[in-house]
């Protein structure tokens, strides 16, 4: 007899759960397995480096990956294609092309030279005003009571010695009276006495003063003497001629001697105020000529000078008020309409001549600008990807700041090529390197004992002295210690890891290269610019191997260096000793951070909040 299947019975949720955990638990093992392996990832501490002579493969879609035979992509699964021999690899921030890519590509290079009497137009906005010099008021020259106006529209011509409005005034007609009794008096008296007439002549002469007191020129006494009765009107003429621009009386009131009924303008001149921003004002000077396009007037283009340059900065906006004076003859522009000026600006008289660099070299990614710098190593031309510092453009080129030196070459025409076949070989490219602000922000701490990061505290000394320098205005002190910085700096030797000896090499050379523009800046403003760099590159370093001093270091921000987007510093003290500005603003910025002997930094971004800083 068969016995009956029974229901199978319900699992546990608890047996549900452990086995979820333990297929979890083997497709873990198996991805770490996987994926950890160094092969699956070449920057793992144990990937095999390819050796000398071997071929490298890479991913079109993922560059970093760099294997030593082909096979599939960890990421994404494609087949790595080759990138060339791994014995002949090139840094990381460098690329080299053979000559047949080099004529596909078109490369042209032009050397980095300084170019006197750089001048460019400088665009500027603003807008149409009345010239104050030409600004008048009409005054009511007697008390009394406004009964007619004249004139009583704004934006009116008026001439001068028109009338523009009627007064009731009991002054005047009293006064009148007085001039017609005493002239009548002085009419009955021809046949008295001499003293009789003397009499009637002082009161005769006394009542005409007395008009003339009141504001009547001698033109209307001699009309109101001529009079039978005394008027009650009195006329308020118009000493300038212009054009209304504000009316302030109105029929019915009571106006006192001195208020004022019109403002009246004359138009035939202008003033053009432009907004230019303080970085622009060293290139614009009084007496330049400027034209100016009115979107009212498109086919017009008026000419004027710049007359008057605003000492005083607007905090809010950082501009500086330029004026410049137009005629209006034609009466084609009118107060309030908006205009675009060109001026003509040149380099400012006794200051060295800018290195500039063509338009075309330059690659921009937000505030960076990236050129490449070719150089022969062996039989055939490097490229180098190199993070610069450019000025605002003049015209054709850009006044380089900080990065190139006179003499480099750098590439004008198929730069792009370069950045892709440099991004493509999982290099620094355009796209994947930073600043060196972020030196160190992403890389991996380097412990080391004090002993082993003792090398670097005559370097940090170093460049803590030419903070100090800059600080104070001390342009020969700042570049000795930027010059025995880079001595420092070259000589760093080291008893620490070979992590720390390769991290060190990059980051020595650029330090380097920084401090030896410091070192051979010709203004303050130079060194300044090149002193942002270093101060960069230093911040990486302490990210990187910490702080290598037994005193604290602080970090310090300005937001209003580096043409307002902000700049970071090193310094020993606790107290803002801003080295961008100097003794014209010692305290402007914060501390950001504060950073412990043997303590590594982590930068914070120029536009971040300041960590458990103060505001000076």
């Amino acid at each position: 007899m068969t016995t009956p299947l029974e229901p199978p019975k319900a699992t546990p949720p608890w047996v549900r759960t452990l086995r979820v955990l333990l297929v979890g638990a083997v497709l873990g093992g198996l991805a770490v397995v996987l994926w950890g392996s160094p092969q699956a990832d070449p920057t793992h501490p144990h990937a095999e480096a390819p050796s000398a002579g071997a071929e490298v493969w890479t991913c079109s879609m993922h560059p970093q990956i760099r294997q030593p035979e082909p096979g599939p992509c960890p990421i994404c699964g494609m087949d790595l294609i080759p990138v060339g021999d791994a014995g002949g690899a090139l840094p990381p921030n460098r690329v080299s092309l053979s000559d047949r890519a080099r004529a596909l590509a078109k490369l042209r290079t032009t050397t980095v030279r300084r170019q006197p009497g750089v001048a460019a137009d400088l665009k500027l906005l603003g807008r149409l005003e009345a010239n104050e010099a030409t600004l008048k008021t009409v005054t009511s020259w007697i008390d009394g009571r406004i009964d007619t106006l004249h004139v009583k529209e704004t934006g009116k011509r008026v001439r001068s010695g028109q009338s523009i409005a009627t007064l009731y005034s009991p002054e005047v007609y009293a006064a009148h009276q007085d001039l017609l009794v005493s002239k009548r008096q002085l009419a009955r008296m021809a046949s008295s006495s001499p003293l009789s007439r003397v009499s009637a002549e002082a009161a005769y002469d006394a009542a005409r003063e007395r008009l003339t007191l009141l504001g009547l020129p001698q033109r209307e006494i001699d009309r109101l003497e001529k009079a039978k009765s005394p008027t009650r009107a009195v006329t308020i003429r118009s000493p300038f001629s212009g054009t209304v621009i504000e009316r302030l009386a109105t029929e019915g009131s009571y106006v006192d001697t001195g208020t004022a009924l019109y403002r009246i303008a004359n138009l035939r001149t202008l003033w053009v105020q432009l907004d230019a921003y303080e970085s622009d004002l060293s290139r614009i000077a009084i007496g330049q000529d400027v034209q100016v396009e009115v979107e009212a007037v498109p086919d017009a283009l008026f000419e004027g000078t710049v007359t008057f340059i605003d000492p005083v900065l607007d905090r809010t906006r950082r501009t500086a008020r330029v004026r410049v004076q137009l005629d209006n003859d034609e009466g084609l522009l009118r107060p309030g309409m908006f205009a675009e000026a060109t001026v003509a600006t040149k380099q400012p008289e006794g200051t060295p001549q800018p290195l500039v660099v063509p338009s075309t070299a330059p690659l921009f990614t937000g505030r960076r600008a990236v050129v490449y710098v070719e150089s022969d190593d062996g039989d055939r031309p490097v490229y180098e990807a190199r993070t610069v510092r450019l000025g605002p453009r003049l015209g054709s080129v850009y006044p380089v700041v900080a990065g190139l030196a006179q003499g480099e070459r750098v590439v004008t025409a198929g730069a792009f090529a370069l950045d892709a076949d440099l991004q493509i070989r999982g290099g620094r490219s355009m796209m994947t390197s930073t600043d060196d602000l972020d030196a160190g922000a992403g890389e991996q701490r380097i412990a080391l004992t004090p002993e082993q990061r003792a090398p670097l505290a005559p370097v940090l000394r170093a460049y803590l002295r030419a903070q100090v320098a800059l600080a104070a205005d001390e342009l020969e002190a700042a570049q000795e210690a930027a010059e025995t910085f880079s001595d420092l700096a070259a000589g760093v030797s080291w008893n620490a890891t070979a992590d720390a000896a390769a991290a060190w090499a990059p980051l020595g050379s650029r330090l380097r290269e920084h401090a030896q523009r410091v070192g051979a800046a010709e203004t303050l403003e130079q060194a300044r610019a090149g002193f942002e760099p270093l101060s960069n590159a230093m911040i990486g370093l302490l990210g990187r191997f910490g702080n290598p001093l037994d005193t604290d270091v602080h970090l310090a921000h300005c937001p209003m260096a580096a043409r307002n987007e902000g700049a970071l510093w090193l310094q020993a003290t606790d107290e803002v000793d801003n080295p961008y500005f100097g003794a014209s603003m010692p305290g402007c910025g914060d501390i950001r951070k504060r950073v412990a002997p043997g303590a590594y930094l982590r930068p914070p971004t120029r536009s971040g909040p300041a960590a458990g800083g103060h505001r000076h």
